[in-house]
């Protein structure tokens, strides 16, 4: 043969074998690559479902933080429109029914409560010195016994302590004008101003507000300055029996004395006027010492005791 190589038949198989075999290794690694999914699907996916998971806790996150947001906001405006618009209106409703019930009150001076409950309405003048205080606010604290009292600037002035004491006590004060004097003498400029500035002394020295109850000094009154005290919005108050403790002893006047005309008046709504002060003849503050003995024998014959807003309508 010229050189050239001959090959056998079995070796020729051998070959075609291995080259099919060759090649379906091939094809099968082919297969394999194109259904696998490629390297960067593979990085896809966590982020696609790590957006998913921050989308899903997104949202609960978005829904929880809102409603919570939205009820806390809405109860908290709500209150605060509350707080701020309510007390107004209910301030401004009572305000307005109260003017009312007031100008229902002008025309006259009350000498008792209308009314049929078996109340009494203690009342004290402050008008002179105040020696009387101390005992008749201990009295009165300690039988829980509520009183008005009537101040006059003069005294307010002259005694702001014990004018605070009053109010801190936590009893009603009243206007009684500035330096007590008789109404009906002076104009009516004068007799206003008497009023008006009384009020200013002691809304300053107390932070309490004696409107609307007023008291005219000695009783004294007339039509005209009843007039003139209803138009500055006080209620005028006078009394259903007087103590005349004011006399003092030098006159006659005896703690058991005080106590039976208190009871020879009683009344549903009697106003009783007594006074803070000592007699300047004698000294004598029988008012004060008579109280405790007031008080019970009001108590034994079945009576309360109420402040003059039982008269105005406040309480």
């Amino acid at each position: 043969m010229s050189g050239r190589t001959t090959l056998s038949p079995s070796w020729l198989r051998r070959r075609i074998v291995l080259r099919q075999l060759v090649l379906i290794v091939t094809l099968g690694i082919l297969v394999a690559a194109c259904s696998a999914p490629p390297a960067g699907h593979k990085a896809a996916l966590p982020s696609s479902a790590s957006r998913s998971t921050t989308s899903t806790t997104t949202a609960p996150t978005a829904t929880t933080t809102i409603a919570p947001t939205t009820t806390t906001v809405a109860p908290t405006t709500q209150p605060s429109n509350t707080e701020g618009s309510l007390p107004a209106t209910t301030s401004t409703s009572p305000t307005t029914s109260t003017a009312e019930n007031l100008k229902q009150l002008f025309g006259k001076v009350w000498q008792q409560i209308p009314t049929t409950s078996r109340v009494v309405a203690l009342t004290f003048d402050a008008g002179a010195n105040g020696n009387g205080v101390p005992a008749i606010l201990s009295t009165l604290r300690s039988a829980g016994v509520p009183a008005t009292f009537f101040l006059t600037g003069g005294f307010t002035k002259s005694f702001p302590d014990l004018a605070r004491s009053i109010v801190q006590g936590g009893y009603r004060v009243g206007d009684h004008t500035v330096d007590h004097p008789h109404l009906p003498t002076l104009s009516d400029a004068m007799a206003a101003a008497e009023v008006a500035d009384a009020a200013a002394t002691i809304t300053s020295a107390t932070g309490a507000s004696p409107v609307p109850l007023f008291r005219f000094p000695y009783g004294d009154s007339d039509a005209r300055t009843l007039t003139v005290v209803n138009d500055l919005g006080y209620v005028a108050v006078g009394w259903t029996v007087d103590t005349l403790g004011w006399e003092g002893s030098s006159a006659g006047i005896t703690a058991a004395s005080i106590v039976a005309r208190v009871i020879a008046g009683l009344r549903p709504g009697e106003i009783v006027p007594m006074h803070v002060g000592s007699n300047p003849n004698d000294g004598s503050t029988l008012d004060a010492d008579a109280l405790a003995s007031v008080i019970g024998s009001i108590k034994a014959a079945g009576y309360s005791f109420v402040t003059l807003d039982a008269l105005v309508g406040d309480g």
